[in-house]
């Protein structure tokens, strides 16, 4: 046992945790260095990758799940960490059967025993936060059922408040923590853990998730078992199958693999950038293919949710991605960047995108790379100051783990053709999402009232024109000064006709003989002349020497 109180323990693993790995290469500081991780194999590595996660495991659950979202993150670990992180597989000690079957009981208000027909004691997976187990309801269908740990949403929240307080001192005092926004990090972890610790609403994406993928007949969302869950216990319909990276050359031979693989590429479109709402890990543990030669999308703890500006940006990106246009793409991530138009190298930005895109260009599905694509995105805009929206990390998670899929699925498969199709459908799709209900009675609604109220206020202007009534109300920054201005203008054009006059006058006058000469020429006509000059020199002096100047007027 610790001799220092419990929360002093957490930090103190913590701080030898980022002693041994904060002066090591693990992250990205700029991109001078970049080049050569991308050349490097993982054993050359101190600490190597696989030592980053045995440490992690070590360090506990919550750490598990944090490097699993660090693996989203190529803009501050290099390639080789990623892929051992990716791989990062979260595991726990079976809970005792005597645990499982209270927890059931205080959940769901009746023993095992009587809700279910048979309850296998073992069970198929455990890991952090709960295990499952294979059942088969009093109806004969089989199910799973997901029972919580107990106790595990309070050493989840400790652990959490712990990464929360030391990543915002991070921020505070480190120029580093502050460029990858480590307290960001450490709050999306949060709210991801807290999301899947709540089993009601993994019962809700999966209802959701299923509905909207009801027209890909090649995809299988397991149901929900309505009576059987609740916080801490799940039961879904069991999904009969294997891994579909761990299926045998000779089983893909008889399953329509091209036609999987359209539904899938699909389905996560229509997800993104049509519904907003996606399973936001898709690897392929997650990923079965059922007996029925369907694929199943299980595990929906976490998913992905964009707003409809986010789902409009994705639409751009994936035309872009579609039609190799590096250029657009460009322009689509800057117009949903944060960055300073001083500190950021742009040029380079686009230079390196550009590259990358045609890297991309004319790849089988077995090379292409949209997924990473998208996550070097995110590291070459960190590495020029350029900073994206956390979703696009998302993004390019799932697209990363939607291409590895395809690949192994169908080699030859052309994904770009798909995509570029399916784009136009989607756009169709996307507007009418954007034509919801709600909107559409809101603008009814004004509609009708724009309607009642015209004829009345049209009426009332008209009234006003005709009993010289109307009147036009301007707001200036400073009205009085405004109106002074305009008078002097006012009064200098009068003068200056004034000014014309007494000219054109004693240049009438010069024509008419007069007893009353200056120099020879008639002396009421030259006196006009002199009083007009006198007065024109004076407006001149006041225009060029008087006048306040407009650097004065705005200090």
């Amino acid at each position: 046992m610790s001799l220092l109180p419990k929360k002093y323990d957490k930090y103190v693993r913590f701080f030898t945790f980022v002693l041994k790995y904060w002066n090591s290469n693990i992250f990205i500081s700029d991109g001078d260095n970049l080049h050569e991780f991308e050349q490097l194999e993982a054993a050359d590595l101190d600490p190597t990758p696989e030592e980053l996660v045995k440490d992690l495991k070590t360090m506990g659950p919550t750490y598990v799940k944090l490097g699993q979202l660090l693996s989203t993150r190529p803009d501050m670990i290099p390639d080789p960490y990623l892929d051992a992180l990716a791989e990062l597989q979260d595991e726990g000690d079976e809970i005792p059967y005597e645990a499982v079957e209270q927890l059931f009981r205080e959940e769901i208000g009746q023993r095992i025993s009587k809700a279910f027909a048979s309850f296998n004691k073992t069970p198929l997976a455990s890991a952090s936060i709960g295990q499952v187990h294979e059942a088969t309801l009093h109806s004969g269908k089989k199910v799973a059922v997901k029972i919580q740990r107990p106790d595990v949403r309070k050493r989840f929240v400790e652990d959490l408040d712990t990464l929360m307080t030391l990543s915002e001192k991070a921020e505070a005092y480190s120029k580093e923590a502050k460029k990858f926004s480590i307290h960001e990090v450490i709050e999306e972890l949060r709210y991801i853990l807290l999301q899947e610790l709540d089993y009601t609403k993994e019962a809700q994406n999966l209802i959701a998730l299923k509905e909207n993928l009801k027209e890909f007949r090649h995809l299988f969302v397991p149901g929900v078992i309505p009576d059987y869950y609740s916080q801490r216990v799940l039961t879904m319909e069991y999904v009969s199958g294997q891994k579909v990276t761990a299926v045998s050359s000779m089983a893909l031979m008889d399953i329509p693999r091209n036609e999987l693989a359209d539904d899938l590429v699909k389905a996560y479109l229509k997800q993104i950038i049509v519904d907003g709402f996606a399973h936001a890990d898709p690897h392929p543990g997650n990923v079965h293919l059922t007996q029925e030669h369907k694929l199943a999308l299980i595990d929906l703890g976490m998913v992905a949710r964009f707003s409809e500006q986010m789902q409009d940006d994705v639409l751009k990106i994936m035309m872009a991605l579609g039609s190799h246009d590096g250029d657009r793409l460009v322009d689509v991530l800057l117009s949903m960047s944060d960055y300073d138009e001083e500190k950021a190298d742009i040029a380079t930005f686009k230079k390196m995108i550009i590259r990358k895109v045609q890297e991309n260009q004319n790849s089988r599905a077995e090379d292409l790379q949209t997924g990473q694509l998208i996550l070097k995105s995110n590291q070459i805009a960190a590495n020029n100051n350029i900073k994206l929206p956390a979703e696009l990390s998302v993004l390019g998670k799932i697209l990363l783990n939607m291409d590895q899929i395809v690949a192994f699925l169908a080699p030859e498969y052309n994904l770009e053709k798909t995509v570029r199709n399916y784009i136009e459908e989607l756009m169709r799709d996307r507007l009418l999402n954007q034509l919801k209900s709600n909107h559409l009675l809101q603008t009814l609604l004004e509609s009708k009232e724009l309607t009642e109220n015209l004829p009345y206020r049209l009426n009332k202007i008209t009234e006003n024109l005709a009993d010289d009534k109307f009147k036009i109300k301007i707001e200036a920054f400073d009205e009085h000064r405004f109106i002074v201005a305009f008078q002097k203008v006012a009064n200098r054009i009068t003068i200056g006709i004034v000014i014309a006059s007494l000219i054109l006058g004693a240049a009438l006058l010069m024509r008419i003989p007069t007893t009353f000469t200056i120099i020879g020429y008639p002396g009421f006509a030259i006196l006009l002349f002199l009083f007009a000059a006198s007065i024109g020199l004076y407006l001149i002096y006041k225009i060029l020497f008087t006048d306040e100047p407009e650097n004065k007027d705005r200090s």
